[in-house]
Order: structure tokens, then sequence, then C-alpha cells
């Protein structure tokens, strides 16, 4: 098939898109398919033209909130991954909240900062006591993402709300749970499992900070990765059910990694959020999991183009009647 693999665009997660990208083309080649890189810019609806399916390995804005997502309906060319809505409310953290609540998932408790709101560092403490995770409303990458623990400063919950807003106009607060970091992909592609299934956990130790941020995730050595998670009796399976569960939530389809924090009993464990167009270097958490059942990285890859493909187009151009006369 002639794969368009899209690639860049605007976000602060253009150059970590560029290698998903690279690593997904090779693997693509290998599988026998003939695929193309394409930055997404202004010239993108021209460039997708003639292409069987697309690909895109866009993170952060325009790519995996929806919108490249939106571009490819218009076009009538199958995609892989979440459509449009499930992308939309996977990258809005807030309103990825609302759902994981309506279908009873454990998330930890919120306060929403949007700019201009007055005395929002003493409205934040008022809901959530000193300890508080700051994220801006809509981005990835743990890019912007701030820890402020009881211990620190008064003026480190200002500084981390500021610091959010360069990014978002809306910053999530949570209350700060502290336990083991893992994520659970999900694979949702028949040619693969035969239906929806969670991968093998993966419990991330961050070395670079004391989570994982920025450069943990994406400097040499930053983090360790331990997959399957070493976790305490019966809380993978949770991991499991709950990555599933999520997944569902939002409408995913395809693929999804999902993140949380894990205690040390079943009942201790808090969704965080999830992604729908994870990392896809050879090395990246999602591909990595996947190995450990048996998936190649260009058997992975090929599955989902080929599952994308089979799906075909949207399926909302139905014949308008005509009107009676």
């Amino acid at each position: 098939m002639k794969v368009a693999v899209v690639q860049g665009g605007p976000s602060s997660e253009a150059q970590v898109s560029r290698a998903s990208a690279a690593a997904v083309h090779g693997a693509l080649r290998e599988a026998g398919h003939a695929p193309t890189l394409i930055e997404l810019d202004t010239g993108l609806p021209a460039a997708l033209t003639g292409h069987d399916v697309v690909f895109p390995l866009v993170h952060g804005a325009l790519g995996e909130d929806g919108c490249l997502q939106g571009l490819c309906e218009l076009l009538g060319l199958p995609y892989v991954g979440s459509g449009v809505l499930a992308s939309a409310l996977a990258m809005d953290k807030v309103a990825a909240k609302v759902a994981f609540r309506g279908a009873g998932l454990p998330v930890a408790r919120e306060h929403v900062v949007r700019r201009g709101d007055p005395d929002a560092a003493p409205a934040v403490r008022a809901a959530l006591g000193t300890s508080v995770a700051v994220k801006p409303g809509a981005a990835g990458s743990a890019i912007g993402v701030r820890l402020v623990r009881a211990s620190d400063p008064s003026e480190a919950l200002d500084e981390a709300i500021r610091a959010a807003l360069e990014f978002d106009d809306v910053v999530l607060c949570e209350e700060l749970v502290v336990g083991r970091e893992v994520t659970c992909g999900v694979a949702d592609a028949p040619t693969l499992f035969g239906g929806l299934r969670a991968l093998p956990p993966t419990e991330i130790r961050a070395r670079r900070a004391d989570f994982y941020d920025f450069s943990s995730k994406y400097a040499p050595g930053g983090s360790e990765h331990v997959c399957p998670a070493e976790l305490p009796d019966g809380c993978a399976e949770r991991v499991q059910l709950l990555a599933v569960a999520a997944h569902r939530a939002l409408g995913c389809r395809d693929l999804s990694r999902v993140d949380f924090v894990v205690g040390d009993t079943p009942d201790q464990i808090v969704l965080l959020e999830v992604n729908t167009l994870p990392g896809m270097t050879s090395t990246s958490l999602y591909p990595e999991a996947m190995s450990r059942l048996g998936v190649s990285f260009s058997a992975m890859c090929d599955a989902l183009a080929r599952a994308a493909a089979a799906r075909g187009g949207p399926r909302r151009r139905v014949p308008i009647p005509e009107l009676p006369s």
C-alpha cells in the first residue's frame, strides 16, 4: 500500500514526532509497503492525494487532537488511530477526566484554572491541599508539568501555574498521588490479537527527575523501563482492566497507551491519561510492550496500516434523499 506517514507540525513535540515517523517509515518498508514521509504543513492536503492510508505520527497540537483526523475524514482517506472525537477528548485532559469519571474509573481530585482566574493558587490549595500536580490542559510529553509538594516554598504553586499557562489557557491541577509510574498499551487491531486486549504493563523509573518528565522521556539513559512491570499481587491485572476501560470510555480505536500511578494494592491505582498516538520508535514504550507478546515492530506497523485500510474511509457520506416535489 501507499502509506502517508505524517510527521512534524507546529507542536513543541515536533522533533519527537519525526523520530517516530522515521522508525515507522522504515518498518513499513520492511513489511513491503511504499511509505512516504510527509510534513504536517499547509501543503498536507495536496500531499496526501493518491495514498491508500494515512499513518499519523504527529504528537501534540493539530496532529493528535483531532485536527489531522478531521482532514483525513474530509478527504475520505482511511487513517490509523482514533477518530476525531476520541482524539480530541484524549488530548483535552479536563474533558477526558469527565469521561473517565462518568465511566466510574479511578481518577485524582482536580481543580481547573483558566487564564485570568483571580487568586488561582489559593483556590487550588483550598480544593486540593499543598501537594499538587500542575499540567497544561492539552499538551503531551510532560511539557509544562510541575509537581508541587508540601515542602516547597509557598510561591512554587503560583510559579507552576504561570509556567503551565505558557502552553495552554487551561491548567489542570490534581491532587498529587505518589506511587509507581506505570503505563499500559491497548491493542485494538483485529489482525494482531483478534480483538481488543491490553499489553503487558510497564513500570517507568525516571532517572533525571523525580517523575517521568520531558528529559527523562527523551534524554539518553533518562529512564528505565521494566516490562512486564513488577507490581504487587493483583495490580498488573487491575491496570490492564482499567487501561481497556479507559480506551473504551473515550471511544479510542486501533491503539492507545494509558498512564497510571500505582500503589501497593489494586485499590490504590489512579488513572492519569490516555495517549492515542504513543511514541513509535523501536525503543518506545508501546512497541517495547508489543515485543513482549512476540510482535515485531514491522509486524505491528503493518497490522495497524492494514486495519485502517480494511476499515476504509469515513462512513458519513450518506446520499441525501431528494426532497419530494
